[in-house]
């Protein structure tokens, strides 16, 4: 027995230590970013091949290597560095407000049922409304300037913000509010120590979504008679027939809202490394 009893204490304590759950190692997300430059760099080297070999025409869809000679034409001439400027103060300004609006909207509603009942279906109504639509009667209350275009983009953020974290919060387990409930924790308290780290997996999600329409929405925000910036960018290359300078501005947009979101991704990455989450095999 004395034998066996050692024994059994090494099992029982082997079968319970489960390893710790770690994120990935940054040489692996340097590997993901990696692969994820194969698909584009394929498709530019693919199409730049064919217009040179003349199998295709490159004068409506011009080639990579003519869309980075305007880009870097753009660069030397300091235009480049003004349109993103423009562009990138516009997002961060709309993302800000829209994420302050649609946090504390979104908690209120999903917190209070008088204030689900009294705000939600109009937000919902509101929700529905194309964003183009918002353009000429943010003109006539704001002007052209930049007002009317941070207010826009604005609405654009807030509304999957509001979304996702009313949502969250009614679909946070019962019984953890209940176990908090008889702890006689107060709503503060509940709030803190419950519904934000139960809700802040599916906020932080919101706030990437929330952050893709902001890119989104400026190109309409600056289509409001704007003088700078990607989307004025966009539209000079329309009016102008430059094929080239419209991609160059697509490209612009691309590469500056994928770093946003990776960088978006990655402040709010320590926030959630407790989540024992599924990792995908490969």
């Amino acid at each position: 027995m004395a034998v066996i009893e050692p024994a059994l204490d090494r099992q029982e304590s082997g079968a319970v230590s489960l390893p710790e759950a770690s994120g990935p190692a940054p040489r692996r997300r340097w590997l993901d970013w990696l692969a994820g430059l194969i698909v584009p760099l394929a498709l530019a080297l693919g199409w730049e091949v064919a217009v040179a070999q003349g199998w295709a025409n490159g004068r409506l869809l011009p080639p990579p290597s003519r869309i980075l000679s305007t880009l870097w034409g753009l660069w030397r001439s300091g235009d480049l560095i003004t349109h993103v400027l423009a562009t990138l103060g516009r997002v961060g300004l709309g993302f800000l407000f829209g994420v302050l609006a649609g946090t504390v909207l979104g908690a209120l509603t999903g917190y209070l049922s008088w204030a689900r009942r009294l705000l939600d279906p109009t937000l919902q109504a509101l929700r529905s409304i194309p964003s183009i639509a918002w353009v000429p009667l943010f003109i006539l209350w704001f002007g052209i300037f930049e007002t009317s275009k941070v207010i826009l983009i604005a609405v654009g953020v807030f509304f999957p913000i509001y979304l996702a974290l009313s949502g969250a919060i009614l679909d946070v387990d019962r019984k953890l509010v209940e176990v908090g409930r008889i702890f006689r924790l107060s709503g503060p308290a509940l709030v803190w120590c419950i519904l934000l780290p139960a809700t802040l997996p599916a906020y932080a999600l919101a706030l990437r979504a929330g952050l893709g329409l902001g890119w989104m929405f400026v190109v309409a925000a600056e289509f409001m008679g704007a003088s700078e910036g990607l989307g004025f960018l966009l539209t000079d290359g329309q009016m102008t027939g430059q094929p080239a300078t419209i991609l160059a501005s697509i490209v612009a947009f691309a590469v500056f809202g994928k770093l946003t979101d990776g960088l978006l991704a990655a402040l709010s990455r320590p926030l959630l490394r407790w989540q024992d989450s599924f990792k995908p095999e490969g």
